[in-house]
């Protein structure tokens, strides 16, 4: 078992609350992980309908089995159980008694936020990124894109297109309608495929309405779906404006590239060395890998992206702490002058750091400009992780 990096904070939220949530996508590892912290407490799959059926029929009962706690895994799926845990929460000062798991945020944040409010902590577990992986588990930029961090693709020899294929197919028929009756499912996932060609854009829903077949209404709606169940991530503008023309729309992105890619219909590295989409999904997994390396160490760090109407950019800010760190990244495998043109606009306008760039190469270089320049198997040390 590949050991996972949010287990340190895992244990100190444990140690801290009365309940843990771990929530993230379907097959991010959450059971596996819990499975390994809490092996002295009690297991129990809530997608088993016997058990289910009991858990909700019999709720009280159900609980009574645990006196010490559990692992409630796919806890969503029974909702009476939250007001029953809030009155043996209260009741105990033990922490780390309950430890739920679920595929989706949203379920289990409108169920907490009635019951449990106060008394819980989140963890939001994300497929692996780089470091979690062992050596030689990736080739380069362009293998790291295509795989992703899924667990299941790196277990195994087996098909990566055809466990991505189920994986959309299952996510499209379940989990979608565990969190909103969509009668037309075959719209939802033309939809889906739509976003990953608007992958590291800033978000048109009107444009997304008109091309998927829905009003943006809908097209709002859905975008929250995929949001709560950790499938994209919308990267908000930086909210402070040292111009007051500058872009205020969220880009998109995929939490996973490899998911993206499939979704595109991208099967191998020449196909992706050629695509139109290269340079976005190679700035969506930079920027996807940050945002999950920082959230797995418990990091209080936020994320951001800054763009003016005049067309100058940095594709992303990490702000913690109070000191922000801008971040642009190429694609390119050769570093170019005109790479460094968005930070240095940014530096003088902001009087901030210097900043660094990534690309897809293996250069390290330090710039006489003050800017720090990473190849993609470096990345992480752009925020010291």
């Amino acid at each position: 078992m590949i050991k996972r990096e949010a287990e340190s904070f895992l244990r100190s939220l444990a140690a801290d609350f009365k309940a843990v949530a771990v929530v993230g996508p379907r097959q991010s590892g959450k059971t596996t992980l819990v499975r390994s912290v809490f092996v002295d407490k009690p297991y129990v799959s809530l997608e088993n309908p016997d058990v289910r059926s009991f858990a909700t029929e019999d709720t009280r009962g159900f609980l009574a089995q645990f006196p010490t706690g559990a692992v409630l895994d796919e806890a969503q799926r029974v909702p009476a159980l939250f007001s029953y845990l809030q009155q043996i929460l209260d009741e105990n000062q033990e922490h780390g008694r309950f430890i739920l798991t679920g595929s989706n945020h949203f379920l289990l944040q409108e169920n907490i936020s009635q019951s449990l409010a106060g008394r819980i902590a989140y963890l939001n577990l994300l497929p692996f990124t780089l470091n979690e992986l062992p050596p030689g588990a990736v080739d380069d930029a362009d293998d790291w894109m295509l795989k992703g961090g899924y667990p299941a693709i790196h277990d195994g020899p087996g098909s990566r297109a055809n466990w991505f294929a189920n994986y959309i197919r299952t996510y499209v028929e379940r989990d979608v309608r565990q969190i909103k009756n969509i009668t037309d499912l075959f719209a939802f996932e033309r939809f889906l495929r739509l976003c990953a060609g608007r992958t590291g854009q800033l978000l048109n829903m009107s444009n997304l309405a008109l091309e998927a077949g829905v009003d943006s209404k809908t097209i709002a709606s859905w975008i929250g779906i995929l949001e709560s169940s950790f499938i994209v991530h919308l990267l908000r503008p930086y909210h402070v404006n040292f111009n007051k023309r500058v872009v205020k729309t969220p880009k998109l992105l995929f939490l996973d590239t490899g998911l993206a890619c499939a979704l595109l219909g991208i099967t191998d590295r020449n196909q992706l060395a050629l695509h139109p989409m290269r340079g976005s999904l190679f700035e969506n997994l930079v920027t996807s890998e940050l945002i999950k390396r920082l959230g797995h160490q418990g990091r209080h760090a936020q994320s951001w992206f800054w763009r003016d109407q005049k067309g100058h950019e940095v594709d992303l800010l990490i702000e913690e702490a109070g000191r922000i760190t801008p971040i642009e990244i190429k694609s390119g495998r050769t570093v170019q002058g005109e790479f460094f043109g968005g930070l240095e606009y940014w530096t003088k306008l902001s009087g901030g750091t210097a900043g660094v760039l990534i690309h897809s190469g293996d250069a390290r270089q330090e710039r006489s400009n003050g800017i720090k320049v990473l190849p993609w198997s470096g990345l992480f040390e752009a925020v010291g992780a």
